[in-house]
């Protein structure tokens, strides 16, 4: 299962790990239910084999169950990273919190990613140039404060600044960046740990889980898109450049302890 994407369902295929508590943290974008909308000039997405128009509330179960799943298979203190945004049907808002609300998760953080391009929507409302990504954790013992960030990784903010990667073929890709930023973040003190991607698609999770030395376990429904995400997994190291971009944003002369110190604070 360690290093290999499993084709099928993604509910399917959760529920029949066995194992629990084995994984350390994951990172995902699901389908957005998008109605075969969406995408805007660049590309229309449209999935390999998979409509992505079901019954609002019946996608909204399925993520509930989904999320429950993954929650029973990561660690207590492991971290699940959900990137979904707000959509509006007819005029209505649809807001990822109303289903994360009702998942067995306790929601960190709230984290706006900042796509600095939009989709022209008519005028009937502003731009929409940002997608949100939803810091989910499990807690120890119940105590869902958690281990502190470091300095270096906490200084980056709750808005990430990030263009999308326009030269994956992938219909909807997010860009390395994003799961880089989170593995990094809440993994600096796992080695050799296991990262989760449940919506695999074109396997950035993956590279971003290989380059920072990490296993993986991925779910796709598509052989198209498993074969694709392989040969990128297999090429993992032509990606170190954009690595190398993060880890320096990822950086502080001095740390918050240290600072704290000189001023006479500890």
């Amino acid at each position: 299962m360690k290093n290999s994407i499993i084709k099928g369902d993604v509910l399917s295929v959760l529920k029949d790990i066995t194992n629990n508590e084995f994984i350390d943290c994951g990172v995902t974008s699901p389908p957005y239910n998008n109605k075969k909308i969406g995408g805007g000039i660049f590309r229309k997405i449209e999935y390999d084999n998979f409509d992505d128009n079901m019954n609002e509330e019946d996608y909204q179960l399925k993520q509930i169950d989904i999320l429950n799943e993954l929650y029973r298979l990561i660690k207590p203190g492991g971290s699940f990273f959900y990137n979904h945004k707000l959509r509006y049907v007819k005029g209505d808002i649809i807001h990822p919190w109303v289903w994360l609300n009702k998942t067995d998760w306790h929601i960190r953080q709230e984290i706006i990613w900042n796509k600095k391009t939009a989709v022209e929507v008519g005028g009937y409302r502003f731009y929409q140039k940002e997608e949100r990504i939803y810091w989910l954790y499990k807690p120890v013992n119940d105590n869902i404060i958690g281990k502190r960030l470091e300095g270096k990784d906490a200084r980056l903010g709750s808005i990430w600044e990030v263009l999308p990667d326009r030269k994956n073929s992938h219909p909807a890709p997010f860009p390395l960046e994003i799961p880089l930023r989170c593995i990094m973040s809440v993994m600096r003190n796992v080695s050799n740990g296991i990262v989760i991607n449940p919506y695999m698609g074109s396997g950035t999770t993956a590279v971003a889980a290989r380059l920072l030395k990490h296993n993986y376990i991925g779910i796709d429904n598509s052989q198209t898109y498993i074969d694709k995400a392989n040969e990128r997994i297999y090429n993992y190291k032509q990606y170190s450049d954009i690595l190398d971009k993060e880890n320096k944003l990822h950086y502080v002369k001095k740390s918050y302890k240290q600072r704290k110190q000189e001023m006479g604070l500890f």
